[in-house]
């Protein structure tokens, strides 16, 4: 059998000479590694269906998540922007009632805070104490012809919320025939019910649309509850932090709802610890090895008595 076997170009040939590469005729050395390599490389780089599909996956990946990211913000946009234009179509609205209790209410806040007297319970604070300041409120307003009282809710715990109590001030009104029994609350502090520690720079904003001083009829102060609540939990889930069991919409229409006991005299408000409390002096107690029989019992007389 013949053999044919192909055969370099002496021109192209390496010789090796003392591990060394050198050239014939002139021309340059082929390393064979380098040849078989280089082809490797190209081979590699080459683009296959298989890295052509996945690249055009991940691709495509990325596209959705940016898509994604772009309609939740464009949502999360729209669900701040509805619930600041809830919260000012529920705050523009008012009755008459509820204005001429504003009226008086804001009036005799603004007279308290300047006034020089201070406070009934001697607190030293400069701008009173808000047991004092619900009181001046109360009195005004009673003084005016409403039927006011300082009221004090009471809950007990449930699965869903803990137990609490919360004091604030309410207006009856029973003048018209047609919508009967009408509630106003007043709420003195009604902006900082609603403050988050961790909120959102969104959530603060809506908070800060909120009056600090709320006079209003309970459906309007429920819908102001339910809106804010609503923007509690969106916060709270952006950013990943459990809601509280006192931020939920039971809790804080609790404040407001769950009242037991409704006090239009003799208001008599539990006393902080930080109030000054001045101590009944105590009587003296008297001796039996002191006192006088003599002048305790005048018609007493004392007989001697001899002894044999």
């Amino acid at each position: 059998m013949v053999g044919v076997m192909a055969r370099k170009p002496l021109s192209h040939r390496i010789l090796t000479w003392d591990n060394r590469e050198t050239e014939i005729f002139g021309e340059p050395a082929i390393n064979n590694s380098d040849t078989v390599f280089s082809f490797l490389d190209e081979e590699g780089q080459s683009s296959s269906p298989e890295s052509i599909n996945d690249e055009v996956y991940v691709n495509n990946r990325d596209d959705e998540d940016d898509e994604n990211e772009n309609k939740e913000n464009v949502e999360d946009n729209q669900f701040w922007e509805n619930q600041h234009q809830l919260l000012q179509s529920v705050l523009c609205r008012t009755t008459s009632l509820e204005s001429q209790i504003r009226s008086i209410t804001k009036e005799t806040v603004k007279e308290t805070k300047q006034s020089e007297n201070g406070c009934s319970c001697r607190k030293m604070a400069d701008n009173g104490c808000r047991n004092c300041l619900m009181k001046e409120v109360f009195d005004r307003l009673q003084n005016a012809g409403f039927n006011s009282a300082i009221c004090k809710s009471k809950w007990k715990s449930s699965p869903d919320i803990p137990s609490g109590e919360h004091t604030f001030i309410d207006v009856v009104d029973n003048s018209s025939l047609k919508k009967g029994e009408v509630r106003v609350i007043i709420e003195l502090n009604f902006r900082s019910e609603f403050e988050l520690a961790k909120a959102s720079e969104e959530y603060n904003r809506l908070v800060k649309c909120l009056p600090e001083l709320f006079v209003g009829k309970i459906e309007r102060l429920m819908s102001v509850i339910k809106i804010l609540c609503n923007a509690a939990k969106k916060c709270m889930k952006v950013k990943k932090i459990h809601v509280a069991p006192w931020r939920k919409q039971r809790y804080m229409q609790a404040k407001w709802l769950k009242t037991v006991e409704r006090t239009a005299a003799n208001v008599k408000l539990p006393v902080s610890n930080e109030e000054y409390t001045s101590p009944l002096p105590r009587r003296p107690r008297a001796s039996m090895l002191t006192m006088d029989l003599l002048e305790v019992l005048p018609n007493l007389h004392c007989t001697a008595v001899e002894v044999a």
